[in-house]
């Protein structure tokens, strides 16, 4: 059966590239240009996946997401150029699963879409390996060079969050946002403790880390493979 992937964005340039980059990828592609449009276009085709501008006539990316949420859980991408913290925070907390930032390469958008797609229908790996590192999310087991590691709770699921978004870089409130499912406020400042004592625990060196990586003035990232 062909996914079908509901494309909303009110320039004619990104509808059209999209629309051509999916549809050679093999998706069937729906696309509108407005947020009413896009609501009455989800409900009559029900896609597989929503690709969401933030900025829309009519109905804003975010309400359009809003609504969808209250009858489906059909994963959402939101395609933006809204990229500061808040934006981010408002649209995880109506329901959206990942965000790709205007300017974008096709290729990375449909990967992010077939990642989406794969989390939301169950069939993604449990396993994650970079480097010498290997995770199993359904065990709650770490390996570092084939020897188990332990972590605490809070430390797994940091390493866990981070090493499937290898690249992105995440302030201390979304990781604590994305690993707790709350905003801690005032102490986003104590993820710096729990990055320091994972470091310790699967760095090589942890006072030159490969793995976990600080963006000066911003948060931390994992390293992609052309890091290492």
């Amino acid at each position: 059966m062909i996914t079908k992937v509901l494309v909303v964005d009110d320039e004619e340039w990104v509808l059209d590239t999209v629309r051509r980059y999916l549809e050679q990828a093999g998706f069937e592609v729906i696309p509108v240009r407005d947020g009413v449009s896009a609501l009455e276009a989800f409900a009559r085709t029900s896609p597989d996946l929503v690709i969401l501008d933030w900025m829309l006539p009519r109905l804003d990316g975010l309400s359009v997401a809003e609504h969808i949420r209250m009858t489906s859980a059909v994963p959402i991408i939101m395609l933006t150029a809204r990229v500061n913290e808040r934006d981010r925070l408002a649209g995880f907390a109506v329901g959206v699963d990942d965000y790709v930032v205007k300017p974008f390469s096709a290729r990375e958008l449909e990967a992010r879409v077939r990642a989406v797609l794969r989390r939301s229908s169950g069939k993604e790996s449990p396993i994650q390996e970079a480097g010498d590192l290997r995770l199993d999310r359904e065990q709650r087991l770490v390996w570092v060079r084939g020897e188990p590691v332990e972590l605490s709770a809070m430390g797994f699921d940091l390493l866990a969050f981070l090493i499937t978004h290898p690249g992105r870089v995440f302030t201390r409130l979304e990781l604590l946002e994305a690993v707790r499912g709350e905003t801690y406020g005032g102490f986003e400042r104590s993820i710096d403790s729990h990055i320091k004592r994972l470091r310790q625990r699967i760095e090589p060196d942890p006072t030159h880390p490969s793995y976990i990586l600080t963006m000066f003035g911003v948060g931390y990232r994992f390293a992609k493979g052309e890091d290492t």
